[in-house]
């Protein structure tokens, strides 16, 4: 697959002299990738940058071939997608098809066309039998399904999910790593910030972590983390599954010692 998404020597900082993105060099190309580091590490700063809501200090970021300096948040919107982390941030309309409308209207300004991408969105994320219901009636979880289908009824090629999995249940963790495998399936390129080691190592192909501003690493997700090195330097945890092996290995270790 061409590459979507091209970021060059990227360098931000909010004040001057002051980076909090150092030298960052990174592509992506239709494998689904999770962002991860400890606060601080700039995750939501990046990818705020490939949205063009920020633009580079220094370095470029080319999006589908377009350099985010030479083009316009709306313009971006219709490439790359972004799901807030707190649904309150987004939702704004008294209507769920009125929600998810709303951007395709922006974009394609054909009121048909626009429902049936609306409607589609809202199956895929299961909310097709709530289309008038007012956001708020929803549950929490259900407000998050609602934002990524705002954001999928706009068709576009990369979806950046922050922190989707927070405040979320077992249940609907998995429903939303499972829309993450189907946009994959699909021709997405998918990107998330998460703080979950579990949903980073069951549903994404590919891991980068970020620490104070740096790419400390970046490379298959079960190679990462597996990696206790770069766990530990960038403060984060070990994976449940890892943990449970390691533990089950000591425990026959000591019964049946070489």
């Amino acid at each position: 697959m061409d590459l979507i998404v091209k970021v060059e020597n990227l360098w931000f900082s909010y004040k001057s002299g002051k980076f909090v993105l150092k030298n960052i060099n990174v592509s992506f190309d239709g494998v689904s990738t999770a962002i991860v580091g400890q606060n601080g590490a700039a995750k939501t700063t990046f990818v705020k940058i490939l949205k063009g809501l920020l633009k580079p200090t220094m370095g470029d970021v080319w999006i589908n071939g377009v350099n985010t300096k030479e083009t316009t948040v709306a313009q971006l919107a219709k490439v790359v997608g972004l799901v807030f982390q707190d649904p309150s941030e987004q939702i704004f309309k008294s209507k769920v098809i009125d929600e998810v409308m709303f951007g395709p209207l922006n974009i394609f300004r054909d009121k048909q066309y626009s429902y049936q991408m609306a409607i589609e969105a809202l199956k895929l994320v299961g909310l097709d039998g709530k289309v008038n219901e007012h956001p708020y009636d929803l549950t929490l979880s259900e407000r998050k399904l609602l934002c990524i289908a705002s954001v999928l009824a706009m068709d576009p090629k990369v979806v950046i999910f922050d922190e989707p999995t927070i405040a979320q249940d077992r249940y609907h963790i998995k429903k939303i790593g499972e829309l993450v495998l189907e946009l994959e399936k699909n021709g997405k390129t998918v990107i998330a910030i998460t703080h979950d080691m579990d949903f980073v190592f069951d549903y994404f192909k590919r891991t980068l972590v970020l620490h104070r501003g740096n790419l400390l690493v970046d490379g298959k997700t079960d190679e990462i983390l597996q990696r206790e090195d770069v766990l530990k330097a960038a403060g984060l945890d070990t994976p449940y599954i890892f943990k449970i092996s390691s533990s089950v290995g000591t425990v026959i270790s000591k019964l049946f010692p070489i």
